[in-house]
């Protein structure tokens, strides 16, 4: 029986409860009733054994009238098999996909930006996620992301995938975390056409075959004593920051955001927000080292500023004043990273260091994480002995390379 609820009594009953229209319609009055609140529409039903409820909306922006259309087409669905709370939902489903269609690739890249930018710690990395999606990406970004199939992904990465795979490597990457992106939210369904293994792999070369990597340029250990004696003779704040680089075998983006507070009793701590493997690394320091943070008191501004300030101020030194280094210095083919090789080359051809001992100063992660788990400590003496070695080696051998300079210029 239905239509026990009248108008009038819907608009005048204020004490909590649940009021019975019929049909499996209800009208729910909360503790607090006011003209416009307090009153909603609930329709019960069973479907399949399970007793469900299912929300028709607030009285008075739904009469009773509507209230009763509603409960009846709920009812026609339940008559059909179909629970009437999963069709509302699949229905909001399409229609917030149709609204997407107007979201485009580019749009949908600007939110995953602004969402996930606060996380990553590396400014390179904000920087060259943006520029690769804006440079590469254009022959989608103004499309509807629901459109973004796998003959559209590929149309962005086979012009580069040969010529530039560690690029294209990397904005399949980001297209991929995009189209996820707007797969959670909505905005798209169905499989991600970017993703890699068993669906890319199928139609592209692995990154791997394209091309060998190309490893940093590195100087064979030989010739090092002799670099560091012509790099001496220049000046600079970068000559200063390249050679410590070199002394404690760092990163060049770990040498160049050093900062004073960082810096006690012959050692330096990186911060782990600075390193590589999000782990705080100590760097035992050699006499050499210690010198060259001597000579950068001179630009020292307080207890927090950079060791090596760029000309902005507030700022490091950026990459790419060392690159401009080496190339005033003639030696375009090097990197500032390479040196890290070559340590490690001098080194190993040392037994008496152990490759653990090399691989934690150079901070790498040694060994598998069961491994990591048992190891303690960090080997810091044993590390100094290392970087002691290593600073005598560059000193003693540029010390004799400055006497055989000075004799061929007397000559």
């Amino acid at each position: 029986m239905t239509g026990r609820l009248s108008p009038l009594k819907v608009a005048r009953v204020k004490t909590p409860g649940m009021y019975a229209d019929g049909g499996g319609l209800y009208l729910q009055v909360g503790e607090r009733v006011t003209e416009h609140s307090g009153r909603s529409w609930i329709y019960r039903y069973m479907l399949n054994g399970r007793a469900r409820e299912m929300g028709l909306g607030p009285y008075p922006l739904y009469s009773l009238a509507v209230a009763r259309t509603k409960a009846l087409d709920a009812r026609r669905l339940c008559h059909q098999g179909i629970d009437p709370i999963e069709h509302r939902r699949a229905a909001q489903a399409q229609t917030r996909l149709d609204a997407a269609k107007a979201m485009t690739f580019q749009e949908c890249a600007d939110a995953y930006f602004k969402a996930h930018r606060e996380g990553w710690r590396s400014s390179k990395h904000i920087t060259q996620w943006k520029a690769s999606i804006a440079t590469h990406a254009k022959a989608i970004g103004s499309l509807p992301v629901p459109a973004i199939d796998t003959a559209l992904v590929l149309k962005v990465l086979e012009p580069i995938w040969t010529t530039k795979p560690e690029t294209a490597s990397r904005l399949r990457g980001r297209i991929e975390a995009v189209l996820d992106w707007a797969k959670v939210r909505g905005y798209r369904s169905g499989e991600n056409p970017a993703c890699w293994r068993g669906h890319l792999a199928k139609l592209l070369p692995a990154r791997s075959k394209v091309r060998r990597v190309k490893h940093h340029a590195a100087l064979p250990y030989a010739e090092v004593p002799g670099f560091v004696v012509t790099l001496r003779e220049q000046d600079g704040i970068a000559v200063r920051a390249l050679e410590f680089a070199i002394l404690t075998a760092a990163r060049t983006g770990e040498v160049l955001g050093a900062r004073w507070s960082e810096f006690g009793e012959k050692t330096w701590t990186v911060p782990a927000e600075r390193m590589k493997a999000h782990r705080e690394h100590r760097v035992p320091l050699s006499d050499r080292a210690l010198a060259i943070l001597q000579e950068m008191q001179a630009h020292r501004l307080g207890d927090d500023g950079f060791v090596f300030p760029g000309s902005r101020s507030g700022r490091p030194l950026p990459h790419s004043a060392l690159l401009r280094l080496l190339r005033q210095m003639g030696r375009s083919d090097l990197t500032a990273h390479g040196f890290r090789a070559t340590f490690k080359t001098w080194a190993s051809d040392r037994p008496r260091f152990a490759n653990e001992i090399v691989e934690v100063a150079l901070a790498h992660v040694v060994g598998s994480k069961v491994e990591q788990a048992y190891q303690r400590g960090d080997r810091f003496e044993e590390r100094r002995r290392l970087m002691e070695a290593w600073a005598g080696y560059l000193a003693k051998a540029s010390a004799e390379r400055g006497k055989v300079l000075s004799l061929r210029a007397s000559g």
